[in-house]
């Protein structure tokens, strides 16, 4: 930590009270850009949308969903109705949590802006979560407010009987002109509001990991940050033109999503197209019907759209963006083969809030993830935190604009973070030109017989066969060789099953990498377990 967090606009100081110590934060350089060039005072949602309009946006399209248009003026004017609410009405303090529980709606995303300007901080929610899981953010973070569509109402409440502290609940329609509380209520309030004048260090978002590695963590994340992660990938990387039109799969309550379809947008004065349940075929839809320009959505996506996107005109598209997981060389080199496009790969990671390592246009290198984008550095160290030669696996490190303060666990924060570098998890190489190449995570290399051995390059062989769909590898126990190489596989027929197809798949991969990666063991199965943002769980494999 380099600079004082300064006065604070929170009347509750749950979250400022909360931060890990001062001594376990990361590197954040206030001298450097684009941190340099935020104010003191800094509310995000004045700085989206009251901006947005004051600088003449107040007519163009913000959110298309379905037949409706939501311009900037009625973005911000929604987002100010429901902020009268929650501090007329719901009695919040600047500084109380506010849970936020839907799919991706016009008034979902209202929603979390009138929660930032009336000085509140969103705890958004995956809408598949359920009554335990939303008790546990509940609790985390000390959650006294909730606003929820009326349709995700259930597990809400559920959650509300083991959790004393909500004591406000207000439901809410798709568009907010239906009849539930949050609605009628902001039918009575103005469409102005004095914004909080937040900190630019008071927290905005307490974003909760998706919980690929066990149970999720909080992450605590600022107004400054908000700003910050708009102003390098999709500035610097992405392009993000104001006549961009995005869409895509991750929920606005996963980072990935609330960047994507939220943030970058707006701060470019383009518009976003909300869905709440993408399929291959709606995504497809979606880009035709609405002249998309650009698309963010996960691997997996992008290997199933390959095959039907001969069908659609996506004629209007010049940005595909993928990131949540590790995106395969062969489903980069069939979604360019199926439409002449290549997908922007990029790192990023709840704890950093969004992309830190990316490449576009000719910088892009299939396989790799690319370089260290505007505002970041990033490194390979060894075991004990020291910088390895070009081409040594290691452990990723990252530095920047962002960076991890996990709310209320400076244990998690020591893991995290070490001399001032974010410690990812991740297991790379970085080449002679400084473009990353991704092994694995660092609990999912597999040690068999003495051999590292890195899943995921198992998995892009693997994908490269006729018959797999998708796969994912991980290291299971042996008595004999300390871990075994051990594949659940997904095939495009499932009758293909069987024990010559196993017997295939093993000397398909022995015949393409080094022997002694080859799977010893091959299960079929229908689906691998995912998070609700799409992410693989290696560890529900392990325990299959």
């Amino acid at each position: 930590m380099t600079e004082s967090l300064g006065r604070s606009a929170y009347l509750d100081s749950f979250a400022r009270d909360s931060l890990p110590p001062g001594d376990l934060w990361p590197v954040m350089d206030p001298a450097r850009p684009p941190l340099c060039d935020y104010p003191a005072s800094l509310n995000i949602g004045t700085a989206l949308l009251d901006d947005a309009v004051a600088a003449g946006r107040g007519d163009r399209p913000a959110v298309f969903y379905g037949d409706r248009v939501w311009t900037y003026a009625d973005l911000r004017d929604q987002a100010n109705r429901i902020a009268n609410v929650l501090t007329r009405g719901m009695g919040l303090v600047p500084g109380n949590r506010v849970l936020l529980r839907g799919p991706n709606t016009p008034m979902l995303l209202a929603a979390w802006f009138g929660v930032v300007k009336a000085g509140g901080i969103c705890v958004a929610t995956m809408p598949l979560l359920r009554g335990r899981e939303l008790a546990y953010i509940a609790a985390k973070a000390k959650v006294s407010h909730a606003l929820c569509d009326i349709r995700f109402a259930g597990e809400l409440d559920i959650a509300r009987s083991e959790s004393p502290g909500m004591v406000h609940l207000a439901h809410f329609s798709a568009l907010g002109d239906g009849a539930e509380s949050l609605d009628k209520a902001m039918a009575a309030e103005a469409v102005t509001h004095a914004d909080v004048p937040t900190s630019a260090l008071d927290v905005a978002l307490i974003a909760f990991t998706s919980g690929t590695t066990g149970p999720a963590k909080a992450t605590m994340h600022v107004h400054r940050d908000l700003l910050a992660v708009c102003d390098c990938f999709p500035r610097h990387v992405a392009g993000v033109r104001e006549d961009d039109r995005f869409c895509g799969s991750p929920p606005l309550a996963f980072t990935f999503g609330l960047g994507a379809l939220a943030l970058f947008p707006l701060r470019a004065g383009a518009s976003v197209v909300l869905v709440e349940s993408f399929t291959p075929e709606t995504m497809l839809k979606t880009i035709q019907d609405y002249r998309v320009t650009g698309l963010y959505t996960a691997p997996t996506a992008y290997r199933a759209m390959t095959g039907l996107s001969i069908d659609w005109d996506l004629s209007s598209l010049r940005m595909c963006v993928s990131a949540g997981e590790h995106l395969p060389l062969a489903t980069s080199n069939g979604w360019h083969q199926a439409t002449g496009l290549r997908i922007i790969d990029g790192i990023g990671s709840t704890e950093l809030l969004h992309i830190f390592i990316s490449a576009a246009g000719d910088d892009i290198r299939p396989g790799s993830t690319g370089k260290a984008i505007f505002g970041y550095e990033a490194r390979i160290i060894d075991a004990e935190g020291n910088p390895v030669p070009p081409g040594t696996p290691g452990r990723l490190a990252v530095r920047g604009p962002t960076g991890c303060r996990y709310l209320g666990d400076p244990e998690r924060q020591r893991k995290y973070v070490a001399d001032g570098w974010n410690i990812t998890g991740d297991v790379y190489t970085m080449d002679e030109d400084g473009y990353f190449w991704y092994q694995a995570r660092s609990d999912d290399m597999i040690v068999s017989a003495g051999y590292n051995i890195s899943g995921p390059e198992v998995e892009g062989v693997l994908m490269e066969h006729p018959k797999v769909a998708e796969c994912a590898v991980v290291g299971l126990a042996d008595e004999e060789r300390g871990q075994v190489v051990s594949a659940f596989v997904v095939l495009k027929d499932p009758a293909d099953g069987g024990d010559a197809l196993v017997q295939e798949l093993q000397a398909f991969v022995k015949g393409r990498i080094a022997p002694y990666k080859y799977p010893r063991r091959v299960k079929f199965v229908h689906v691998l377990p995912r998070t609700p943002t799409g992410k693989l769980q290696r560890f529900a494999l392990r325990d299959l």
